[in-house]
């Protein structure tokens, strides 16, 4: 269906690929991924109008191939007075009518002959589109969505998460022969993501979907394309598949490794005694010895193996704090209340500690952000934060908090950097190159977006982190990055996501917003809700596991003890195929 071969392409200010190749075949689902930047949705772009850009290589799609397309970027028009049928059905609703109206005509037209051409072009086209069974899909497809009874709901009613279920739907509906979708799960609530799911697992047709959600690549893809440091490498099987393939390069890789640090150690050891001689004598042969042994040193330092794919490096995220407090009450929240059409918060009571980490979480459109700008803004009487705490706040609408006609440098000296090379030498720790530093923010994905967020909050000394969907756009590997920044902040943090991998791995409760209220649960029982609601019931048992043994891997491979290494990449391996 897609045939790629050496493709290069580069932005006057960076290259993003260097001759890669990859192809998509006729019923794939395959995921796209890489860390922020790496070039993923540009090259979406690419796929969806090649003619508007010059690359070298060859791109090939199959002649007459609809490609249906849902944007990362698509907001919710609450202007627009369409019910959710006739939203899904648009292209369903103009065909049918267009039909009629050719038919109307025909009754009294001379010139029947282009009429006939244009009923047999637009019944060819509502054919394809599997026209007469088009609204028993629609409410199957609803139905497999848990959308079922907003059929005849407004579009403006939606929250942003069921919009997005409708617009993948509408594509879905149309039967394009690929779907490309660029982040369809940013800020879904766990129902939604769950929803998510199951449309692309029933999906009979090709799918291209960039995405970082753990959830989604571990249960809904046979096929992984990842795209890191201008190179790709594409995978047939389950992400989870490719990743312990990557363990198992990384660890053959590093005993080879090591192997050759203590042949470069021995041959510098000769290479100095020779150096010395050939000072101290000035036979030829000592010289030609010399020379003959720092070849083959050079050897050994360029066949030291590169993996692109294998050591990628994650941001350096590490949030100060303010100064450390004896245990107190850092945010208290009474009897709060907020209303704009209708009531949205009511008898809203908790506390939460100075070093409490704790995760908000609720359906989409329940007020998750609003309760969290309010606690930021500290302009509501029945929010109380106490005097020794310094608040940040992250948000999901980045351009909140960041200017997107600013360059990136532009925004390190606004949290208080002083000259070029203090921002350079901390953004690298982001992984901001120097070259990107001169960028505007708009020019960076939606990743970098939020790293850069992280960033300035990380260089200013706070102790109650406001993190609204932090881990929205990150790539898996700042995913983690960030997780560990969070287990290792001293200081208070309140957290919006749906992804329940961070929560599992670094929050202490759960405040679940239900009835316009909100109540607080434990860790166990959050698991218990999600896991059973998610996973068969063996699911979480054999995750713990696995990331015991991943843990045991890591430390091993930092010990250098490759065999014990390997004997667990065995257990994983089998802790593997139960997933």
């Amino acid at each position: 269906m897609i045939k790629i071969e050496n493709l290069s392409f580069s932005f006057p200010q960076k290259d993003l690929y260097n001759n890669i190749s990859f192809t998509l075949e006729e019923g794939q689902h395959c995921a796209f991924i890489g860390t922020s930047g790496s070039g993923k949705s540009t090259l979406i772009d690419l796929l969806m109008d090649p003619e508007r850009y010059l690359y070298d290589g060859k791109l090939e799609i199959s002649p007459n191939c609809r490609i249906g397309y849902v944007s990362q970027f698509s907001q919710l028009d609450k202007t627009k007075e369409i019910t959710v049928y006739d939203y899904i059905g648009e292209t369903f609703i103009q065909l049918q009518n267009e039909i009629t109206s050719i038919c109307t005509e025909m009754e009294t037209s001379s010139d029947i002959d282009s009429l006939l051409e244009k009923y047999q072009q637009a019944l060819d086209a509502f054919d394809a589109i599997g026209g007469d069974n088009f609204e028993s899909n629609l409410n199957k497809q609803l139905t497999l969505a848990g959308l079922s009874k907003h059929e005849n709901l407004p579009v403006s009613k939606l929250s942003g998460g069921e919009f997005k279920l409708i617009q993948v739907i509408k594509e879905m509906l149309t039967r394009p022969d690929l779907i490309i979708m660029d982040e369809p799960d940013v800020f879904l609530d766990f129902d939604n993501l769950n929803s998510l799911e199951n449309l692309i697992n029933t999906h009979k047709g090709s799918m291209l979907v960039i995405t970082h959600n753990r959830y989604l690549l571990n249960h809904c893809f046979n096929k992984i394309i990842h795209l890191e440091n201008k190179l790709l490498q594409e995978f047939d099987g389950r992400y989870i598949d490719y990743n312990f393939s990557l363990l198992q390069s990384k660890i053959e890789l590093q005993e080879l490794s090591a192997a050759d640090t203590e042949e470069i150690k021995r041959n510098e050891i000769i290479i100095k005694n020779l150096r010395a001689n050939a000072t101290a004598h000035t036979e030829a042969s000592r010289g030609k010895s010399l020379k003959a042994r720092v070849k083959i040193q050079e050897r050994l330092e360029a066949r030291r193996i590169k993996a692109p794919f294998v050591e990628i490096k994650q941001p350096e995220i590490n949030f100060n704090i303010n100064n450390e407090l004896a245990e107190t009450i850092a945010l208290k929240v009474t009897d709060y209340r907020v209303s704009f059409d209708e009531i949205l918060f009511e008898h809203v009571d908790f506390e939460l500690k100075s070093t409490d980490k704790v995760a908000l979480i609720g359906s989409n459109g329940s007020g998750k952000t609003t309760l969290l700008r309010s606690i930021f803004k500290n302009n509501h009487p029945a929010i109380e934060i106490n005097e020794t705490i310094k608040p940040a706040f992250l948000s999901q609408l980045q351009g909140e908090m960041l200017n997107e006609s600013e360059t990136v440098m532009d925004e390190f000296f606004q949290v208080g950097f002083q000259t070029y090379d203090e921002v350079i030498s901390y953004a690298a720790n982001y992984g901001f190159e120097e070259s990107v530093l001169q960028q505007k923010v708009s020019a960076l994905s939606g990743g970098e977006k939020n790293i850069l967020q992280l960033a300035k909050i990380s260089a200013g000394k706070t102790n109650l982190l406001l993190l609204d969907e932090p881990t929205s756009h990150l790539d898996t590997y700042s995913q983690i990055a960030l997780e560990k920044a969070i287990e290792n902040y001293k200081g208070a943090i309140l957290m919006i996501s749906h992804d329940f991998y961070s929560i599992v791995n670094c929050m202490d409760y759960i405040l679940i917003i239900e009835d316009k209220t909100i109540r607080k649960i434990s860790m166990r029982k959050f698991r218990k809700m999600i896991y059973a609601k998610h996973f068969d019931k063996d699911y979480l048992e054999i995750e713990q596991k696995k990331k015991a043994i991943e843990t045991k891997i890591e430390l091993a491979l930092k010990e250098t003890d490759f065999e014990l290494a390997k004997d667990l990449s065995e257990e994983l391996e089998e802790l593997i195929k139960l997933l």
